[in-house]
């Protein structure tokens, strides 16, 4: 008998694959945000960040520093839709640093970007419920076979009050089909 550690619940490919999609939704989303505050730049090094981790690259400062740009750029920005753009970006960047432990929180750092995408392209919109069905229906396409598994390995979310939650469990349940 060995005393062997189980496997880490979420690989570092994992984390990969989860930052590539992350970098998908908030790359959607990012136009919102530029259009609302043009100049600046924060939102798109927080998705550049994720992108060279995505890539290949080790999980570093740059990265949380760039998460935090980010996040100061949603107080820059009355606009709900580019408030979410900029937390989809903030949520790119820290996907690199979702814990691999089997708790029902981890899965809203995977959905999160999503989500968030999903508020910023459709919060405003002459038909927010239309256009919210459609960017839920494109984002998740975008999973790939990997996200789907990782979701599955996580535990799922129970239903919950506010639209972004509403959000995170729609996308939850339909990436575990």
């Amino acid at each position: 008998m060995t005393d062997e550690a189980p496997p880490p619940l979420l690989t570092e490919d994992d984390l990969r694959h989860i930052t590539r999609w992350a970098v998908l939704c908030a790359a959607r989303a990012l136009p919102v945000f530029e259009a609302a505050v043009p100049g600046d730049t924060r939102p798109r090094e927080a998705i550049a960040a994720a992108v060279a981790f995505a890539e290949g690259g080790p999980r570093t400062a740059v990265l949380r520093k760039a998460a935090w740009g980010a996040q100061a750029a949603t107080r820059a920005v009355d606009d709900p839709a580019a408030k979410a753009a900029a937390r989809a970006a903030i949520a790119a960047a820290g996907a690199p640093y979702t814990h691999p432990i089997e708790t029902p929180h981890q899965i809203n750092h995977v959905l999160g970007p999503a989500a968030y995408a999903i508020q910023a392209l459709s919060i405003g919109t002459a038909d927010e419920a239309a256009a919210t069905e459609t960017e839920l229906r494109q984002l998740i396409a975008l999973a790939s076979t990997e996200i789907r598994g990782i979701v599955g390995k996580l535990p799922g979310r129970k239903p919950s009050k506010g639209a972004f939650h509403a959000l995170l469990y729609r996308l939850d349940t339909a990436l575990r089909r």
